[in-house]
């Protein structure tokens, strides 16, 4: 009884998540979501989900906004994520697909960058995310089966220093990760900071 409770719970959060924001529009090079809504393996992480990116404080480009290479799929089956869901690479196509977030920042400065990933066993544990900043381009592996550490969804990158305008980017891509295992992208979080102590 308990665990139909929650999920109900957890589905009447779905609902109502979904229903916040309607203007939001699919990326239109992604294939549809095949999970129907309400569909998901973790009816507890439900309300960490951010159905609105704009709420969220920065700048937060999210994957209807990305420039997309290869093909991606959306799905709403593992929350958390931000806005209509995230984008996985279906296992498929490695070494060939990426998906990039260019933000438009008003000024130039430190910028702290956080990635939103949903995590579980079947995510790539090597997942390359590349940020272009002023300085030159760094590269990071991460563990897509590792819980962020912000609101269970954002994962911080680092503190790297922007020009103004979109000269930056942040890039995932499923180049030399496992075949076995799906890549996500979501959404990157650029948070005006103070230069990091040298």
């Amino acid at each position: 009884m308990k665990h139909k409770l929650a999920i109900t719970i957890g589905m009447s959060a779905l609902c109502a998540a979904l229903a916040a924001d309607v203007t939001l529009v699919p990326h239109p090079k992604a294939l549809k979501n095949i999970h129907p809504p309400g569909e998901v393996d973790r009816p507890e992480m439900v309300k960490f989900i951010v159905a609105d990116p704009a709420s969220l404080p920065g700048i937060v480009v999210d994957e209807t906004a990305a420039e997309l290479v290869g093909e991606w799929q959306y799905s709403t089956h593992t929350p958390p994520y931000v806005g209509l869901g995230y984008l996985h690479d279906m296992k498929a196509g490695k070494g060939s697909k990426s998906v990039t977030f260019t933000p438009t920042l008003a000024k130039a400065g430190w910028y702290e960058v956080r990635f939103a990933h949903c995590y579980n066993v079947r995510r790539s544990a090597n997942a390359p995310v590349t940020i272009h900043h002023a300085e030159a381009d760094t590269t990071l592996r991460i563990n897509l089966q590792e819980e962020p550490e912000h609101d269970r969804l954002f994962r911080s990158l680092g503190k790297f220093r922007f020009e103004a305008g979109r000269a930056g980017w942040v890039r995932v891509s499923n180049e030399g990760t496992e075949p076995n295992r799906v890549v996500i992208a979501d959404a990157v979080q650029f948070l005006p900071c103070e230069a990091p102590a040298r």
